[in-house]
């Protein structure tokens, strides 16, 4: 799907840049102005506009603006937490393991949390059906000692796993991929409402047409399709006016018209709160 999105835009002359680094985000005036980044080839480009829509993590977002935004918000950003995330895809010589699309790992003796089963998602994602491949998901942050392991011995640590769980023996596995994703997860701690408010009230009073959308972009944890409803509405915004607010998407896809000033925020996945009288 999103490979035909970009074919569009290109046909239009909005060619989607791939492979660009974020330098700076300028702004002046109450507005931002341009956007500096670097590419592959270590050329700096500047891409000057009216209105910007980012999903970088917010955290970066704010660290990016030139001049830095005031220090409060500027504290409320970098006290943002993420979660980051290793998916192992092994590549098995079995034409089927499980039903499941995916499973949930409860087992305290290994590290995976989730095995993902492709072939059952679409045949499609694996071209020989005689293999089965699955995607090992292991939950860490990055610099910890799974981020920072090479891929050959990720790659073992996940056959050793899927055999001790009973899945297939370790030389049913004939490859392996690894793919590390930064900020998978935005954390969701009892105090990052408040610091995400921070963030939203300066953009929304001082840089007016710098829009955020999607999970890292929010610091909401949406999954992919509330993530491109929120882009949709902010994308909506822009071109016509329209006053649905996308931070009232939440976690179930649902548009809540109804959450007032004051009011608790239930949008969006809950976090266990500190118990009245209980001390840090």
């Amino acid at each position: 799907m999103w490979e035909r999105v970009t074919s569009i835009l290109e046909s239009r002359g909005r060619p989607v840049l791939m492979g660009r680094t974020i330098l700076r985000i300028e702004h002046r005036g109450g507005m931002v102005r341009t956007v500096v980044a670097r590419n592959d080839d270590g050329a700096v480009e500047e891409y000057a506009g009216s209105q910007f829509v980012s999903s970088i993590p917010m955290r970066e977002l704010v660290r990016l603006l030139e001049p830095a935004p005031p220090s409060p918000v500027l504290d409320a950003a970098n006290k943002l937490g993420y979660r980051d995330f290793i998916s192992i895809a092994l590549m098995i010589d079995r034409p089927d393991l499980f039903p499941d699309n995916w499973i949930y790992i409860h087992d305290p003796s290994v590290k995976v949390g989730r095995i993902q089963n492709f072939k059952n998602w679409s045949p499609d994602m694996v071209p020989d059906q005689t293999k089965t491949c699955l995607g090992l998901e292991y939950f860490c942050f990055e610099g910890d000692g799974l981020w920072t392991m090479d891929d050959a011995a990720l790659i073992d640590v996940a056959r050793k796993e899927l055999a001790q769980l009973g899945m297939c023996p370790p030389e049913a596995v004939f490859d392996g991929v690894v793919v590390r994703q930064q900020k998978a997860y935005p954390v969701y701690d009892d105090v990052y409402q408040a610091r995400v408010q921070v963030i939203r009230d300066y953009l929304a009073k001082s840089l007016p047409n710098l829009h955020v959308a999607g999970r890292n972009g929010m610091h909401k944890y949406n999954n992919q399709d509330h993530s491109m409803m929120t882009a949709l509405l902010v994308a909506r915004a822009i071109a016509t006016g329209s006053a649905l607010d996308p931070w009232k998407v939440n976690a179930d896809a649902v548009y809540h018209e109804d959450i007032r000033v004051g009011e608790k925020d239930l949008s969006g996945r809950q976090v266990p709160e500190r118990l009245a009288g209980v001390s840090r």
